[in-house]
């Protein structure tokens, strides 16, 4: 049952409800949807919006978002802070996070392990940074930084990755490890990012998770990616968030649910976005790999509801 918590009056500040962790599956929240999600009786478990979205002061994003903060849990996902950036985190940008934290919430906050700005110039890509020690402790201030300014532990997110550098010295999986060990920060699994990367590098997607921290895992994502193919003709993935989730992707989120158990997780579909029911469908695939394993876990559970 959610609770209500009332806030003191403000221009933004709402009275919020409190809800459990949303064991189950949700969606990227698109505001054209919000009709379907209202008129569906069957809800998600919860919806995530990528911050720089609702960092104006009002508008049509705030009202849909404010509606559906009503009803569900929201997770903010942040995708522009920069967080691998040589430089120190935009301060401005940092204001502007906190501020749309404080006025919906969230459940969890996210960024990733990656880069997109340079000085005063943001780019539309997720970067990748080498795996060594000197980008280790940039990384690790940068996330110190943002649990002090939040008050929170932030969730950091796996990237996809096209290029590898010369002058990594550590294993993904490593620089990860460390990283949950010197800030206290969760991580945010995207399981097709690792599907993209271990295709796009000729590794094995079922060893790196083998050897990803699973134990601090505290979300999932699971999205599509188009196929090209690279000067050599070789298959090349590229994260495309346009499409369904592959059949290779969901083989390997049944593999992780089995070994970390039932966590929120989050289909993202950002391109060609479809009507709210295809969107749904995948959150319901989702959905029944999660309650499998969640009866097993609690087989009370099979005859509750």
């Amino acid at each position: 049952m959610k609770q209500s918590l009332a806030h003191a009056a403000g221009p933004h500040q709402l009275r919020l409800p409190i809800f459990p962790t949303p064991l189950r599956s949700g969606a990227g929240f698109k505001p054209e949807h919000l009709p379907g999600i209202l008129g569906d009786d069957r809800k998600v478990g919860f919806f995530e919006v990528h911050a720089e979205n609702y960092m104006g002061q009002g508008g049509a994003p705030h009202v849909a978002l404010e509606r559906l903060r009503r009803d569900y849990p929201i997770f903010l996902h942040g995708v522009a802070m920069s967080i691998g950036g040589a430089g120190p985190l935009d301060a401005e940008h940092l204001a502007r996070f906190k501020a749309v934290v404080k006025r919906y919430e969230p459940q969890v906050i996210s960024e990733h392990l990656a880069w997109s700005s340079h000085d005063t110039t943001f780019y539309n890509d997720l970067l990748p940074v080498p795996y060594n020690r000197s980008v280790l402790d940039r990384v690790v201030d940068h996330i110190d930084q943002l649990q002090e300014t939040m008050g929170r532990t932030m969730l950091l997110e796996n990237p996809s990755s096209y290029v590898a550098f010369n002058g990594s010295t550590m294993s993904e999986t490593d620089f990860i490890r460390e990283i949950t060990r010197r800030t206290g920060c969760g991580l945010l699994l995207d399981i097709n990012n690792v599907f993209v990367s271990a295709t796009n590098h000729r590794y094995s997607p079922e060893q790196y998770l083998a050897d990803f921290p699973m134990e601090q895992v505290r979300e999932i994502h699971l999205a599509g990616h188009a196929t090209e193919a690279d000067d050599e003709n070789a298959p090349l993935l590229i994260d495309a968030h346009d499409r369904p989730v592959s059949a290779a992707v969901w083989q390997l989120f049944d593999t992780v649910i089995a070994r970390r158990g039932v966590v929120p997780t989050l289909i993202e579909w950002d391109n060609d976005v479809p009507d709210w029911p295809v969107l749904k469908a995948e959150a319901d695939a989702a959905d029944a790999i999660l309650a499998r394993y969640a009866t097993q876990a609690h087989p009370e559970l099979r005859n509750a509801g």
